[in-house]
């Protein structure tokens, strides 16, 4: 007869204060079988102060294939095992997810122990609107490749957030500017900590303060979303806009077969922040180019 499977608790824990943790975390890590760690050494001061006796195993970006499949086959044969992050709700922006989804394939039961979570703090305190939100993670390493996410990333309306390191914030600074514009933002440092800190001010000018300062600790980064309105009144942009169309409409392949009619509703679904007159000058102004 098969062994009953056993149960994934997905178990958030502080991300500075250890006191912020919920009851149930402590009880869930009392009882299950095993915990995997991203980080055994944090893992051991949260232990420590609360008389955690769990076996303790890591589980990071590094782990092999085997040690998920030993995990795996712990969980369906019975076990119950935690997952914790260095810090936070595992999962986010950790390797915690691979397990996950492979119980999830197995039909392993998953269950959430809810808790702290560092960008859903950070946004809270941010002072930025908080009805829709878009978490990015970490941005890429290299200017390049960070400024063509951006780029992907520059039309959601919802506030972005973003996580980074401190030797990187100010070159991820720069390439926000650049790419989203002076938009109002956040810089949300040691949440938790004893040197907790907010910095609200526009990425204009958290850059200039960035050049002034060295960063420490953990960081997140909100920045507001998309405004079209404000966008669309705006000389620089419109004309950023404008380039934009005037680039589909050299395309033969967007143009052909399409009325100008055609052409502008089109448009006006992929750039709905302008109005439809100002489209059908662009269209017209390409008839007039061809001659």
């Amino acid at each position: 007869m098969s062994a009953v499977a056993g149960e994934l608790f997905l178990i958030a824990t502080p991300i500075g204060n250890l006191a912020d943790i919920t009851l149930r975390a402590l009880e869930t890590l009392r009882t299950v079988d095993l915990v995997a760690a991203e980080d055994t050494r944090t893992a051991k001061k949260l232990f420590s102060r609360y008389q955690i006796t769990a076996p303790l195993i890591s589980l990071h970006d590094n782990s092999s294939p085997k040690r998920l499949d030993d995990l795996l086959e712990k969980l369906l044969a019975g076990a119950t095992i935690g997952v914790i992050s260095e810090a936070g709700t595992p999962g986010i922006s950790d390797p915690g997810y691979r397990l996950i989804q492979m119980a999830a394939q197995a039909a392993i039961r998953i269950t959430p122990i809810p808790g702290a979570c560092a960008a859903i703090s950070a946004l809270c305190a941010s002072a930025l609107p908080l009805d829709s939100f878009y978490f990015a993670g970490f941005l890429p390493n290299r200017s390049g490749p960070r400024q063509r996410r951006l780029e992907e990333l520059r039309e959601i309306s919802a506030t972005l957030i973003f996580y980074e390191s401190p030797r990187r914030l100010n070159t991820t600074l720069e390439d926000l500017e650049k790419v989203l514009g002076d938009r109002p933002a956040c810089i949300a440092r040691e949440l938790t900590k004893v040197y907790e800190e907010f910095l609200r001010l526009p990425l204009s000018q958290l850059r200039v303060l960035g050049s002034e300062r060295s960063w420490r600790g953990e960081i997140t980064i909100l920045v507001a979303g998309y405004d079209r309105e404000s966008s669309a009144r705006d000389p620089e942009a419109l004309a950023a806009v404008e380039t934009q169309i005037r680039s589909r409409l050299t395309d033969p392949d967007f143009i052909k077969d399409h009325s100008n009619r055609d052409l502008v509703d089109l448009l006006q679904a992929e750039f709905p922040h302008l109005k439809r007159r100002q489209i059908y000058d662009l269209v017209l102004e390409k008839d007039s180019a061809n001659g």
